[in-house]
């Protein structure tokens, strides 16, 4: 198979997304660290580069946060070559795969974890990044963001004019959507 890598734009100017034509992943991880990639080929040499500064990986794609130094005019052309490479000699993105998805808690618990992955995952995948529900304490919802929504200045409008809206009104105990930062 010929492997293509074709770039997009983030609403983070940080991260740039890594898209390639071969399912990477089923799922999502987060390598927000260097010590967090040691599960991770791929992670792992992804940060020997000095301007990587986080990686985050979902179905065909991998999101790369560079640091605040690098630009991604010089950066974008040497990641590009190496996602190529990589996934060609097929390193692998995790040491074993993940389980399926099962939702646990009280049936708005699960309510709610069922609509962040059925409605709101497909659209933070779209911008690079990830969501992962945390926890439901007396009407707030608390998430985790990852990937390109992590440090993103546009996430705090996501996460309160769209994911807060859609989760209040499907699930009328929610009051509040906070996000934990990594």
């Amino acid at each position: 198979m010929n492997i293509n890598v074709y770039t997009e734009a983030t609403p983070n100017p940080a991260t740039m997304k890594f898209i390639v034509n071969k399912l990477l992943i089923n799922g999502s991880v987060d390598y927000p660290t260097r010590e967090s990639a040691e599960t991770s080929a791929f992670a792992k040499e992804l940060y020997k580069f000095s301007f990587v500064n986080g990686v985050f990986f979902a179905s065909n794609f991998v999101t790369v946060t560079k640091t605040e130094g690098a630009d991604w005019a010089d950066i974008e052309p040497i990641l590009k070559e190496f996602v190529k490479g990589a996934v060609e000699s097929e390193l692998t993105v995790q040491a074993k795969e993940q389980e399926d998805v099962n939702f646990e808690g009280t049936d708005t618990e699960v309510k709610i974890q069922q609509i962040l992955n059925d409605y709101v995952r497909p659209a933070v995948e779209q911008d690079g990044g990830a969501i992962a529900f945390k926890s439901f304490d007396e009407g707030v919802v608390t998430v985790e963001l990852r990937g390109s929504c992590s440090g993103c200045p546009s996430s705090t409008i996501t996460l309160k004019a769209g994911i807060e809206n859609l989760l209040k009104r499907m699930v009328p105990e929610v009051t509040e959507v906070v996000s934990e930062a990594l």
